[in-house]
């Protein structure tokens, strides 16, 4: 819009100022020792610019002696603060120079500073940007969210995908270090794209990661193993629906671990077999075992298709299964429309 044309002028003009070493009136000792670093700055700018600021300096005015005003920052890092206070007074930031977890330690000292119109941007930025960053890290991202309340569109984003795609968390590189609340909220949707059994695969993975040194041969295992485990993982057994595995699937991998399994769930699941003798559990959503050959879509999209062309909703179990062929790849059959109309 035109009346907002003398805006970027007004930005270089503040980031000037910032620059200029004659009229600061505070000064702002930011990081811990080593890592410490004196930043000059504007009690007005900062006044109201940052809400926290806002209430620090107003218990650190100048002095009447002509001292400068003088606050402490320990627990930003004084590179991050470098870029929040050319935010402050410039207000504006390129997130795409800087690397993801620099733009979480900005986010977390955003959010210190209360500066309100950034956090929400810097949180937009991660889900729409950086998806599968998150997705990969989901424990960090997760215990930030739940952790501030300021981070509720990141904590949206958490409870989308455990509701939604809960198997990516599940792959996720810092599965074993979810909190137990996470895992169970996992366990609890039916709508995951792999079989029980390969949830409670994971279930076990988690657990035995709670226990460093523990075995993943239970044939290992003293009482003090199993009682271990069992103290881990009793909030999450009774989630796990040993009936729809095949009694080939539970004999294999979940009677090794009776131990652990509560004493009544584990008798009636042994009467749910023994009534059940040709039993090969209920149906299970067919789960694709064939690699997609794109780096565009994943199994989980090709299931949702799939979904779509039975003209079923995304929760109904998939019956029929497709069989997705790539026909054209830029790398491989080029780049141009001529290429791709050729097909």
């Amino acid at each position: 819009m035109a009346e907002n044309k003398f805006l970027p002028k007004l930005s270089q003009n503040l980031l000037e100022i910032l620059d200029d070493d004659e009229y600061y009136d505070i000064t702002i000792e930011v990081g811990n020792d080593p890592n410490v670093r004196i930043f000059r700055a504007h009690m007005v700018i900062l006044n109201y610019r940052s809400p926290y600021l806002r209430r620090i300096l107003s218990t650190n005015k100048k002095k009447n002696d002509g001292t400068l005003a003088h606050i402490k920052l320990p627990n930003i890092l004084p590179d991050i603060f470098q870029i929040i206070i050319r935010y402050i007074y410039g207000g504006r930031i390129s997130l795409l120079e800087y690397d993801i977890l620099d733009i979480i330690k900005i986010l977390v000292a955003a959010n210190e500073l209360s500066l309100q119109e950034l956090i929400p941007h810097l949180q937009s930025f991660l889900i729409k940007n950086k998806q599968n960053w998150v997705e990969q890290n989901f424990n960090l991202i997760y215990q930030m969210a739940f952790e501030n309340d300021s981070f509720l569109d990141l904590r949206k984003f958490c409870t989308e995908l455990i509701s939604k795609y809960p198997e990516k968390i599940f792959s996720s590189s810092d599965f074993t270090s979810i909190p137990e609340k996470a895992l169970i909220s996992l366990i609890q949707h039916d709508n995951h794209q792999m079989g029980e059994v390969q949830v409670w695969e994971h279930v076990l993975k988690w657990g035995i990661a709670q226990n460093p040194g523990l075995s993943s041969d239970p044939s290992c295992y003293s009482n003090d193993d199993f009682k271990s485990l069992k103290n881990n993982l009793q909030q999450c057994i009774t989630f796990i629906k040993f009936t729809k595995f095949t009694s080939k699937e539970f004999l294999n991998k979940a009677y090794p671990y009776k131990n652990i399994i509560p004493e009544e769930l584990y008798e009636d699941t042994i009467k749910y077999f023994l009534d059940n003798p040709n039993n090969k559990s209920e149906p299970q959503p067919i789960k694709s075992s064939k690699n997609i050959d794109s780096i565009i879509i994943t199994t989980q999209h090709a299931e949702l298709i799939s979904k779509w062309i039975d003209r079923l909703e995304i929760t109904d179990e998939l019956k029929s299964s497709y069989e997705f062929k790539l026909i054209f790849r830029g790398s491989r059959d080029g780049f141009t429309a001529e290429q791709f109309h050729k097909m």
